[in-house]
């Protein structure tokens, strides 16, 4: 029988709490169900949103820990207990300093990406979020096989941060905007001349961290999926794992940590806590996160948190299966989103996960948003990348017409009646009023910093408005796509799993997606979700090591 101090379940941010643990001195393994580390981290953008951390600081940030409480505080309405987010707050610093101590990444701030709510008390307009900066993939060695693959691989060398992103984004309209892609191009194909394999975001991440565990010595079992865990006296002492299809036991002297991500692809889970509308085909999460880990937690007297909500992501449907993702396509001008009747019914541009939860909040027969559409001209065509990279000027594709996820019209009229929405006219009628005003009456888009985040900063006065008004007519499907659940096992400030009345589950543990989101049924800003992993990873690896409580 394997025995170890502490088994982490999940190789995403689970990793960070590995080597948090292999540096107090805890012998560590981390045990993952798929044949690849990273799980949803590794698909992410690879931003943390851990505010007061020293590279905000290095890079002229001031902040107080207060504002940052009090922003909380607001954000999460007292839907979840203060001392979980006081934790992040508290202990996020602590965490980054492990990685930038522990793995070979340099990091950078994502200069101005706002708070998701930064008009609420204590919010940051100028934001608080960090990511990895470009990372030469082949440094991991024989280890490069390993990291989980992007999701969408891209047609040519071309790492791109979230930072870069708004940029690129508006490569067709500023001078900025196509400086910031060349550069790219340029770093991913002189790389690749010279044998490198430059990537951003969370393949960047997840293979710093691999090497951060590799330095440190800690092993690491792929294809060796949860089955049990250990318990004896009411105390979790282990876990039982499938390795190679063998059942093995491996005895955790002083705790496990559940890191395995949600129950994104389980159809079952979803319908029964979310919504029948939405089965995980939709999800951009890892096909992995199927929740058993969950479950298995839950047979052993664990009490569950959150558990209808997700790190909503508005998507396009692809014909192959694939999801587009929809970040700054929605800020944007020249567009709107509709439901089956052809009317609006948000603010376009508000934060992903708020975008989601309306999107599903209101699927109703009387009131259908799913799918939703986004309805928009051939100058917005000529001017934006749009949602599965398809560059300004590049057609639709054929295959989405087919597959009936997109319309095209010479006329508004014309698109309605492709759609069956025959109030659609007059929805867009309305909105190039508002456009040609500069403002949105009816929602307010452009009215937040996050917002204008992503608009075009050569439309004024608003950079999120402008008129449907240049024939011809499209419109694509908008599904409520996500980046993973973030509801599951309900955890305190150290990470400690509870019981249904609030005791703690000795020996147990459970981070990151395995856990009830430490902010409720909210997304407080950029990174939250990979944030909120690295610091309760580092804090349930302090508390084992006797460092806290």
């Amino acid at each position: 029988m394997d025995e170890v101090d502490v088994v982490v379940v999940g190789a995403g941010t689970g990793m960070l709490a590995a080597i948090s643990a292999a540096e107090e001195g805890l012998s560590a393994l981390v045990v993952e169900k798929a044949e690849h580390v990273g799980g949803s981290t590794a698909l992410s953008g690879g931003g943390f949103w851990i505010p007061g951390n020293s590279i905000l600081r290095e890079n002229g940030q001031r902040d107080d820990p207060e504002r940052v409480r009090t922003y909380l505080r607001a954000a999460t309405r007292g839907e979840v207990i203060d001392e979980r987010w006081h934790s992040h707050v508290d202990h996020g610093p602590a965490a980054v300093e492990v990685l930038r101590r522990r793995t070979p990444l340099a990091f950078q701030v994502m200069i101005e990406y706002a708070d998701y709510f930064p008009e609420l008390p204590g919010g940051s307009a100028t934001g608080r979020a960090c990511e990895p900066k470009p990372f030469d993939l082949k440094r991991l060695g024989e280890d490069r096989s390993l990291l989980l693959p992007p999701a969408m691989a891209a047609p040519f060398p071309m790492p791109i941060t979230g930072r870069g992103y708004k940029w690129t984004n508006l490569v067709a309209r500023t001078p900025r905007g196509f400086l910031t892609s060349a550069r790219s191009v340029a770093q991913g194909v002189a790389g690749a001349a010279v044998g490198r394999e430059y990537a951003a975001g969370g393949q960047a991440l997840a293979a710093g961290l691999l090497m951060g565990l590799r330095a440190m010595g800690v092993p690491v079992w792929t294809s060796s999926p949860l089955t049990d865990l250990l318990v004896q006296d009411g105390r979790v002492v282990g876990v039982v794992v499938s390795r190679g299809g063998v059942p093995t036991t491996v005895r955790a002297r002083k705790g496990v940590i559940l890191s395995s991500g949600g129950f994104d692809r389980n159809a079952e889970m979803r319908h029964r806590y979310q919504s029948e509308a939405v089965d995980g085909s939709w999800s951009l999460g890892t096909t992995a996160d199927t929740g058993e880990v969950i479950r298995i937690a839950e047979e052993h007297g664990a009490d569950l948190a959150f558990m209808d909500a997700a790190w909503w992501f508005p998507s396009l449907p692809l014909p192959d299966g694939s999801m587009g993702p929809m970040l700054a396509e929605r800020s944007l001008p020249g567009q709107i989103i509709v439901n089956g009747h052809g009317h609006r019914f948000m603010d376009e541009a508000v934060n992903y996960m708020t975008a989601g939860q309306i999107i599903v909040g209101k699927h109703t027969p009387d009131d259908p948003h799913i799918p939703a559409w986004i309805v928009f001209d051939q100058r917005y065509r000529n001017r934006y990348l749009f949602g599965a990279g398809l560059f300004p000027r590049q057609p639709l594709p054929q295959s989405w017409y087919d597959a009936g996820i997109a319309k095209k019209g010479a006329t508004i009229t014309a698109l309605a009646d492709a759609l069956g929405m025959p109030d659609l006219p007059a929805t867009v009628d309305r909105f190039n009023l508002l456009a040609d005003a500069g403002r949105d009456d009816d929602f307010g888009r452009g009215d937040s910093a996050y917002d204008r985040y992503y608009g075009d900063p050569t439309i004024s006065p608003n950079p999120c408005l402008g008129p449907i008004d240049h024939g011809p007519f499209y419109a694509v499907q908008v599904v409520p796509g996500d980046l993973g659940t973030c509801g599951g096992i309900r955890a305190d400030r150290y990470a400690r799993a509870l019981h249904p009345d609030g005791s703690v589950i000795p020996g147990l543990y459970a981070t990151g997606n395995a856990a009830g989101n430490a902010f409720g049924r909210v997304y407080p800003g950029p990174g939250a979700t990979v944030g909120q992993g690295l610091t309760f990873g580092h804090v349930a690896a302090q508390h084992l090591a006797g460092r806290l409580g």
